[in-house]
């Protein structure tokens, strides 16, 4: 194979010498180079290996090589970190490499420019996040963000493997979130299946990793409950937050059903509540009819209202983002324990208050504002 003309390489193996123990270059040459005016120059020791010093003083071991019709020149490693031994022993390595039609600069520069998990996350958002529900969206993001992109975020896609998944999954059961690691492998396989079909790698690191069974449980507030909470809402001065829980409670909706809900969606002549598909778990329009009790809180609502949605956030122009800080606070000052606002949904109208009435129990509290 062609090599860099090298007149000292030249009368040395014409001497009978062998390549590599060319005894041009040591440790002690190495350190005796002299940084040049500007730029760099390069002391070579046969068959294109050399140490290349700058004008700052910086040195390092470089091996010239050829492919086809291109020159390449490869940085082995920094003086004194490699000794010229050990630099000398890898361009050999990578020399045999050339000899079998391998381009180890070109290699080195796919692997500088692999797409990392990060990236994937990044492209996994704008082409399949963005088409979910809101609150998809938002449970996806957090999980991303939360547990997968702080390990892997800077691990090219490609070299993440099943035990780095499996060791997510673990951490997660471990630390006391069964359904949360099973929706961490779950939203992995997806994203792990769409690098597989853009190309980014050759399999599914999330297949085959077991799900931990969950147990489902049901929290319902008692009547006493109610009450404590009832009066918490009257008095709480963060009055959006407060009459979110009361739709909650009156109409067993999901959260982000209720934060992301805009006046369109609501008939009051009718008395109905028409979700659109895009913000329902099953991603199907629903219509839900309205009790008494519901239209009188959002005909409340109605009179103060200023922009589209119900709960507008720090902007008129978009929703409350969550009501979790709220609702600790208020189970708090209530009394209330081991009570999550999905579990509302157990106390919504219909449950809570039986077809023989207890008016004690009714949500005539829930309706202040």
């Amino acid at each position: 194979m062609p090599r860099p003309k090298d007149k000292h390489l030249d009368h040395f193996l014409a001497a009978g010498g062998a390549p590599w123990n060319y005894p041009g270059l040591s440790d002690a040459a190495a350190a005796a180079l002299t940084p040049p005016a500007t730029g760099n120059r390069i002391k070579y020791d046969g068959g294109g290996f050399g140490v290349r010093v700058t004008a700052a003083g910086a040195k390092s071991f470089v091996l010239n090589y050829r492919t086809g019709r291109r020159e390449r020149r490869i940085t082995i490693g920094s003086y004194p970190d490699w000794t010229v031994a050990q630099a000398r022993a890898q361009a050999a390595v990578l020399r045999r490499q050339v000899d079998v039609g391998k381009d180890p600069m070109a290699e080195r520069h796919t692997a500088r420019t692999a797409p990392l998990v990060r990236d994937l996350i990044a492209r996994f958002d704008a082409e399949h996040i963005a088409n979910k529900r809101p609150g998809t969206q938002d449970g996806y993001r957090r999980l991303l963000r939360l547990h997968v992109a702080p390990p892997l975020g800077q691990v090219p896609v490609a070299d993440v493997t099943h035990a780095d998944l499996a060791k997510l999954h673990r951490r997660l059961v471990n630390g006391g979130t069964p359904s949360a690691a099973n929706r961490a492998i779950a939203v992995l396989g997806k994203m792990f299946a769409l690098a597989v079909k853009w190309g980014i790698r050759a399999d599914n690191p999330a297949r085959g990793i077991e799900r931990v069974p969950e147990h489902p449980r049901e929290r319902y507030l008692s009547a006493e409950e109610l009450a404590r909470l009832g009066a918490v809402l009257d008095a709480h001065p963060e009055r959006a937050s407060a009459n979110a829980v009361r739709l909650l409670l009156l109409t067993g909706a999901r959260r982000n059903e209720v934060l992301h809900a805009t006046w369109d969606q609501f008939d009051p002549d009718a008395g109905v509540w028409t979700k659109p598909a895009a913000s329902t778990k099953q991603a199907k329009l629903h219509r839900v009819p309205l009790s008494p009790q519901a239209m009188a809180l959002l005909a409340a609502m109605r009179e103060a209202a200023t922009g589209r949605f119900l709960f507008p956030g720090q902007s008129a122009e978009r929703p409350l983002v969550d009501i979790k800080r709220f609702w600790a606070a208020a189970c708090r000052q209530a009394g209330i324990e081991g009570a999550r606002l999905h579990d509302l949904r157990h106390n919504s109208e219909p449950r809570i208050i039986p077809s023989g009435g207890r008016e004690g129990v009714g949500f005539g509290r829930f309706l202040a504002n």
